[in-house]
């Protein structure tokens, strides 16, 4: 046998007995299970195309729970997700959801305000008020007065790239966000507001500061209206813990 094919051989027979150490050194820990997640969602800035990657670490554990089994599913399309995701059990998903739900990680500073005084007074009407008369809610009404999310099952608005904002209200509006027989009250709101509207909301919300509060994402003390409660049903019931 040559020298080559030896060293060849010795190092295959290396490999194979190597390669159960390395496993043994991997720890079996949610931290390092979700890894795969944290490539899109990880803690740098979000610029340029990772604009639409939210920020996810510190989000209500209920939230993050229900988009995982939305995406799981196919109530909500992203391939790279769906695949991720595929044949996962809800426990499973939970534990995704607390983890990251528990993260302390830091907010990205606001954007420069982009809209002139009349879109910013269009906004904070919408955000402060809504509009009785199309049937829209005021966002502080779902969101909490802070705009930073009512736990388990309402998301924050602030700390979000204005680009992100205006995808996801498109989304709502055309479809490509929700999809099939599951109602859904942020697309029934989203399809009553013109695209105006929808550009002054998206930068008024990303040039806000976070307010600074270690209870800012977790709404303590802080109930959904019941009237907006009964709106937003189908968001509620998914959130039970099956554990």
């Amino acid at each position: 046998m040559s020298p080559s094919v030896l060293v060849k051989s010795a190092l295959i027979v290396l490999l194979f007995i190597g390669l159960p150490a390395i496993a043994r050194e991997i720890p079996d820990t949610t931290e390092e299970r979700v890894k795969a997640c944290i490539i899109c969602h990880g803690p740098e800035d979000k610029k340029g195309r990772d604009e639409y990657y939210p920020r996810i670490a510190g989000k209500p554990e209920g939230y993050l729970f229900n988009q995982l089994r939305n995406f799981r599913d196919g109530r909500r399309h992203y391939r790279p997700m769906a695949l991720l995701l595929e044949g996962l059990p809800d426990g499973y998903l939970w534990e995704m959801a607390e983890y990251f739900s528990s993260l302390k990680q830091a907010f990205p500073p606001p954007e420069p305000m982009r809209a002139s005084s009349p879109k910013v007074k269009i906004a904070r009407k919408l955000i402060d008020h809504g509009d009785a008369g199309r049937n829209i809610p005021a966002c502080v009404g779902c969101h909490g007065k802070d705009l930073m999310g009512i736990a388990p099952f309402i998301p924050g608005l602030l700390g979000l790239p204005r680009v992100y904002i205006m995808a996801q209200f498109g989304n709502w509006q055309h479809g490509a966000l929700m999809r099939g027989r599951t109602p859904d009250c942020m697309s029934e709101i989203a399809k009553k507001l013109t695209t105006e509207e929808v550009s002054a909301v998206a930068m008024w919300l990303a040039a806000q500061p976070v307010p600074d509060s270690e209870e800012r994402h977790a709404g303590a003390g802080v109930e959904l209206p019941k009237r907006l409660a009964r709106r937003c049903a189908s968001i509620i019931p998914q959130a039970n813990s099956p554990k």
